[in-house]
């Protein structure tokens, strides 16, 4: 076996913190989990910010939009940034200003004044887009979409953890003396420091690559890595950018979507009650830990196997499986049997989402901050997409419910409006899955020359074949 040296890291050893990539990936992955954790911090709040601003319905809806807007734009945008700068500076500065709006929401009196809040705190969620630029630098081509995968479940894993950690944050803050109905306010502001802290920590205890940072680059010193050599327009006239961006948009979109609407529809189909049905939700969404790794994992396997092509087939093969669970999950009205479909359901989408990040860093390898940025937005396009259509099938389908019972009573018409939005969502869910379904197809149609095949190989032998050093 040849015996060589690289910084690039060959196995994800967790425990190896000396080593630059290692360290790396556990600053980036508390880093991403705090993003998270702040962006729907304000979820397990919203009952109390409705009665403390006086939100309309209208208005608690547009929050939700206006949050999930600023991600797509700052996805787009930090992923060049990161080509250009390098991710150590893109994260940094991410976490230091995306504190700000976290913070100031915990001071806000107006309805306007939390929109606002909302809409530039969803600029932390491009988060994700540098978490995989990072790991994809710091990791081979072996085991970069495992480290991908796992790196970017602790992401997830914050957004469901809000549910438990912001609820024990308010606790303590009460129990240090502070109203209860102000309790939201702290709990804020305390999510908003700790990623200000993070980009702090972020600066001085990472690195752009195991070679050193972007800045430290000279024309004929950088092994593997040069700043901003593709430009941006090559990226965009890229099809396979696009198709995986459909993709994305089909698994970690449709996963936002499904758990955003989820509580609602158990309750309404199985009559759960609210604590119940959220506790399911919840179980689901940490399953982000381990579920999203297996995705990457098995890319990876398969790429072993059958080279690039072998990443695509995987992709395309728990995309369907995907879609499928999604769409007989629609149908079912036994509760154990539904929740066993939403099981396979939730293992298969954050496997596809963890697939998807094991394809991305060799579509090209000299622009994956723009192609990450790229297919990152498609999740959060899918997201809205998919929230948009349930939205309005559920909508019409309780005004006509609730203009078909009028005059017989308030049970009777909740009861009805309760049906109806179960039926509309049910409809949506086989809708979605059967485009998931198609997605899966589609996921075929990303390519790789034999040429790319060829190189791909010759990096997996080395990687295989090299000895990683500490630094």
């Amino acid at each position: 076996m040849k015996d060589s040296t690289s910084k690039k890291a060959t196995k994800l050893d967790l425990t190896n913190i000396k080593s630059v990539p290692i360290r790396t990936f556990w600053i980036t992955s508390i880093a991403f989990f705090l993003c998270f954790f702040a962006w729907f911090g304000i979820v397990p709040f919203m009952p109390d910010v409705v009665r403390d601003l006086g939100l309309s319905p209208s208005e608690k809806w547009n929050a939700v939009v206006l949050a999930v807007t600023g991600t797509v734009f700052a996805r787009l945008a930090i992923g060049k940034l990161c080509d250009r700068y390098g991710p150590r500076l893109c994260y940094t500065w991410l976490l230091i200003f995306g504190a700000i709006p976290v913070i100031l929401t915990g001071f806000v009196q107006t309805p306007t004044q939390f929109l606002i809040c909302r809409l530039l705190t969803g600029f932390i969620g491009a988060s994700f887009v540098i978490t995989q630029v990072h790991t994809s630098l710091m990791f081979s081509s072996n085991i970069v979409g495992t480290a991908n995968a796992t790196s970017a479940g602790w992401g997830n894993l914050g957004g469901g953890a809000n549910r438990l950690g912001m609820p024990l944050i308010a606790a303590l803050v009460i129990g240090f003396g502070v109203a209860e109905s102000s309790a939201w306010r702290y709990s804020v502001i305390i999510a908003g420091i700790l990623c200000f802290s993070m980009g702090i920590i972020y600066y001085f205890f990472t690195k752009d690559t195991p070679e050193g940072n972007f800045n430290e680059f000279t024309e004929g010193n950088v092994p593997k890595v040069k700043k901003d050599k593709v430009g941006f327009l090559t990226v965009l006239k890229d099809y396979r950018v696009w198709i995986l961006f459909v993709v994305y948009a089909c698994c970690f979109g449709i996963e936002l979507t499904v758990y955003g609407t989820m509580d609602d529809y158990l309750q309404n189909t199985f009559q759960l009650e609210r604590i119940t049905a959220g506790n399911i939700v919840l179980s689901f969404a940490l399953m982000n830990i381990f579920a999203r790794t297996l995705g990457g994992l098995f890319g990876d396997k398969f790429g072993k196997l059958k080279g690039l092509r072998g990443r695509v087939l995987f992709l395309s093969f728990i995309l369907v499986v995907q879609g499928v669970m999604l769409s007989s999950f629609s149908g079912i009205t036994n509760l154990y049997i539904a929740i066993g479909f939403l099981i396979l359901f939730s293992l298969a989408v954050q496997m596809a989402e963890g697939a998807t990040f094991s394809v991305v860093p060799f579509i090209n390898k000299k622009a994956i901050g723009s192609i990450s940025g790229i297919v990152g937005a498609g999740g959060n396009v899918g997201a809205f997409l998919a929230a948009m259509l349930l939205k309005f099938k559920s909508g019409a389908a309780e005004r006509a419910a609730i203009s078909a019972n009028e005059g017989l009573g308030q049970d009777i018409m909740a009861s009805a409006q309760a049906a109806a939005s179960s039926q509309a969502v049910s409809e949506g869910y086989l809708f979605i899955g059967l485009v998931v379904v198609a997605s899966g197809v589609v996921a075929l149609g990303v390519r790789f020359s034999v040429k790319d095949e060829k190189i791909a190989q010759e990096e997996l032998q080395s990687s295989l074949n090299t000895k990683p050093i500490n630094a």
